[in-house]
């Protein structure tokens, strides 16, 4: 035999050689919980290993993960119930904690990259990501809500928007006001496939940002589909995203291929909290390791397609890399 493969499987130094695929801590974003307060670090029951945090306990947390490479955080605010309403003013308003956490961390650190969540649900007193009439989740009412959104957030400081809420035309409408306020250099990473997938539940239990009524398959997508994926990120890239998001990620690598082979703009995926949660849980069993199964399932869907990986994961996996370990082939 003149062609074996297994030649260039033979040691670890040329396993590297002929690795393909290489996943880098600046290509992945932290995701974290941000609470309103002093003194908070609480930990998430459901995602062991993350936390609740009020912005005093942030500062180091994210000082640290500088240190270990990771840039780019985004931020997720859990909002008391008495500041909801049926409209989220509160995600606007000038003593939003949200937005003071934004400016003080760009302040701090200004090398560090912050994005942000735009959508309705956690500043909602129904708890949906658009605005709700007589049962009906109204899509066109809810775009000046984003986009007001969407301004402060830019005034606060926030590098990279991310519409997570799945409303038709929000990037078009979030990209026009943000370039009428003066903020055309905010980058827009529309959560262009989002699944209404049962993956979710550890981050609504850390942002207690459920649905007070029904569901969210009128307006999140349809599991079983492929195509339509294509056709929401056409749209976003016609209205002006910059990155193109898929959510969940490990159970739609095809998706997260599909857009890659298909769009001109980065492509990002969203490894959510029921993801990382069963990977934690098994591995809390002894049913696998942990050090071996994580970065696997990273390399995974950087392999799939993902210029970009939102994980919970993001800090060991740089501890790890700081380490010498990371990614052994």
């Amino acid at each position: 035999m003149y062609i074996r493969p297994r030649r260039n499987r033979k040691s670890a130094a040329v396993r590297f050689h002929a690795q393909e695929t290489h996943l880098h801590v600046g290509q992945l974003i932290y995701p974290l919980f941000l609470y309103d307060g002093k003194n908070i670090k609480q930990e998430v029951p459901s995602l062991p290993g993350n936390y609740r945090w009020s912005l005093d306990q942030l500062i180091p947390e994210v000082e640290a993960c500088l240190k270990l490479g990771i840039t780019t955080f985004v931020l997720f605010p859990a909002v008391e119930e008495s500041l909801k309403d049926k409209v989220a003013s509160y995600s606007y308003a000038e003593d939003n904690f949200y937005l003071h956490a934004i400016y003080t961390l760009k302040q701090k650190f200004p090398e560090c990259c912050i994005m942000t969540d735009v959508a309705m649900d956690p500043y909602s007193s129904d708890g949906h990501d658009g605005f709700v009439l007589n049962g009906q989740i109204m899509n066109d009412e809810t775009l000046p809500i984003l986009a007001k959104m969407s301004v402060a957030q830019a005034q606060a400081g926030a590098d990279i928007l991310g519409p997570s809420d799945m409303m038709d035309g929000r990037v078009g409408f979030m990209r026009e006001a943000l370039d009428d306020a003066g903020y055309n250099n905010v980058s827009i990473m529309s959560y262009t496939a989002k699944y209404a997938s049962a993956f979710y539940g550890p981050f609504r239990d850390a942002l207690d940002s459920a649905p007070k009524a029904g569901d969210k398959k009128t307006y999140q997508m349809n599991p079983a589909n492929k195509q339509e994926a294509l056709l929401e990120a056409q749209l976003d890239m016609q209205e002006g995203a910059d990155y193109l998001m898929v959510k969940p990620a490990l159970p739609y690598l095809d998706i997260i291929h599909l857009l890659k082979e298909n769009c001109d703009v980065p492509i990002a995926a969203y490894n959510v909290s029921g993801e990382c949660a069963m990977l934690i849980a098994a591995c809390q069993n002894g049913w696998l390791d942990f050090e071996k199964a994580m970065p696997e399932m990273l390399m995974s869907i950087k392999r799939a397609g993902a210029d970009v990986i939102l994980t919970y994961f993001a800090k060991a996996y740089a501890e790890m890399l700081a380490q010498g370990k990371g990614f052994k082939g």
